[in-house]
């Protein structure tokens, strides 16, 4: 039986810049372990075009088509110093992909409300990528994962501001290239989406209909990625004014209690009018929002939240009270250390850039800084799981458990002991569990009640 344990300080090196600051480790027991195998996949709706029957057919050789079922490998190489290495799938795929959880809300009845990350990675690769959001039911005693209920985007109300892929189809089903969504928060009726692509946030019903999509605004202004329908290339060669970087828009969203105000955080910094991403004091920063869910407007009102590394990523970010919430940080690598490279070597048969810096912060926004920090309580390890029940499915060793893939996009308290955290495992392109082997979707419980106690 786990006991509580006295919290320890951790000393975290911040790389490329900054002191080295003291922050307190909060233990995190592994309490169950559930898994969705990757080539999960569903049916498109009978009256979807014919196309979305095949998905992933552009995700191969970038500009060609590819028809031919499984005839492209699933390469992972996610980070810029990785070798590639096979993930043991391959392109185009008979149905549409389940895969890739990235954003999750519990429902109260031992189901959780999720929904799937855009399709293959990009606005280019994913026109025949269904948006879909899902009810999910664990069975922790067996490991699975059931699928309850699936629910796909549409826009037949012609809601959505800009031309969609299946623009001419009676449905208008969505896909990867028209938004890429990130997280979900219900909230009364209707269903929040937050998206990359704009930034955006989407009002939904619970079918999936489309009834609003809102720009994004930071102190007064409209800001846009490059993936915002808008931004178009010059006619010669010259600047791109955009102030959010691609696939940095809205990763995590938090929902107030009362469900009057939603607080989507942007994954990466905005850029400043001379080209820098926001900082200050050498800490790069993410933005916090607030936008009134009556109104269907931004209040003006945000908070920043640190990294503690330049090049790290939030993956999601849910409230556990009305001024505290959990927010995963986590860099760009995947794979466990123990099957680390040796020095220098760049193999396909061992991880040369292993993850390495896997958490979950609970941050206070009542006790931000006057600059608008919130501050960061404490943290646990996703590397660093102890699993002395031995209840890890895969992954575990010594009584421990790693969770070392490249994008972890799932946290949300279960209960004041518990919280659920999943990876989204970009099918077929995440390889972070074993080597040659894609990634699963894994769901996780952890006990951590020093961390949700902390003050």
């Amino acid at each position: 039986m786990h006991t509580r344990s006295i919290a320890v300080a951790a000393a975290v090196v911040i790389l490329a810049c900054g002191p080295v600051i003291a922050q307190t480790r909060y233990p995190a027991v592994l309490d169950g372990h559930a898994i969705l195998p990757a080539m999960t996949l569903v049916a498109p709706p009978a009256d979807a075009p014919p196309e979305l029957q095949t998905s992933g057919r552009f995700a191969g050789p970038p500009g060609k088509r590819v028809d031919a079922p499984e005839s492209v490998p699933g390469i992972s190489a996610l980070s810029d110093k990785a070798a590639p290495r096979s993930t043991g799938l391959s392109l185009p795929f008979k149905g549409q992909p389940v895969q890739g959880f990235s954003g999750i809300k519990k429902l109260g009845d031992g189901t959780f409300l999720v929904v799937t990350d855009n399709g293959f990675g990009s606005k280019a690769n994913s026109p025949d990528a269904m948006l879909m959001f899902h009810v999910v039911k664990p069975d922790w005693k067996a490991g699975t994962v059931e699928r309850v209920s699936t629910a796909f985007l549409h826009d037949s109300d012609r809601k959505v501001p800009f031309r969609i892929v299946n623009e001419h189809s009676p449905r208008r089903y969505l896909t990867g290239s028209d938004f890429d969504l990130e997280s979900i928060q219900p909230i009364g009726d209707a269903l929040w989406f937050g998206d990359e692509f704009g930034p955006f946030l989407i009002k939904a019903d619970r079918t999936g209909k489309v009834l609003q999509v809102f720009e994004t605004r930071v102190d007064g202004r409209v800001v846009r990625s490059p993936d915002h329908p808008s931004v178009a290339m010059p006619a010669a060669p010259g600047p791109v004014k955009f102030q959010v970087r691609r696939s940095k828009g809205f990763e995590g969203m938090a929902v107030s209690p009362d469900g009057k105000f939603l607080y989507p955080l942007l994954e990466g910094p905005l850029f400043t009018e001379s080209g820098e991403p926001e900082s200050k004091g050498g800490k790069r920063f993410l933005r916090i929002l607030e936008f009134d869910v009556d109104k269907g407007e931004y209040t003006g009102k945000s908070w920043k939240y640190a990294l503690e590394v330049p090049t790290n990523a939030i993956g999601d970010f849910n409230l556990i009270d009305a001024t505290s919430g959990l927010i995963i940080e986590r860099d760009d690598s995947e794979g466990d250390p123990v099957q680390a490279c040796a020095a220098g070597a760049v193999k396909p048969d061992c991880f040369n850039v292993p993850a390495r810096f896997k958490r979950i912060y609970k941050v206070d926004f009542a006790q931000a800084d006057a600059d608008g920090f919130v501050k960061k309580m404490g943290y646990v390890d996703l590397m660093d799981i102890d699993d002395p029940q031995k209840l890890a499915r895969q992954g575990g060793r010594d009584g421990k458990l790693t969770f070392p893939f490249f994008t972890i996009e799932n946290v949300e308290m279960i209960d004041g002991e518990r919280i659920i955290v999943g990876n989204d495992n970009n099918l077929p392109f995440s390889s972070g569990r074993a080597l040659g082997k894609s990634d699963d979707n894994e769901l996780i419980i952890l006990k951590v009640t020093d961390l949700l106690e902390a003050k």
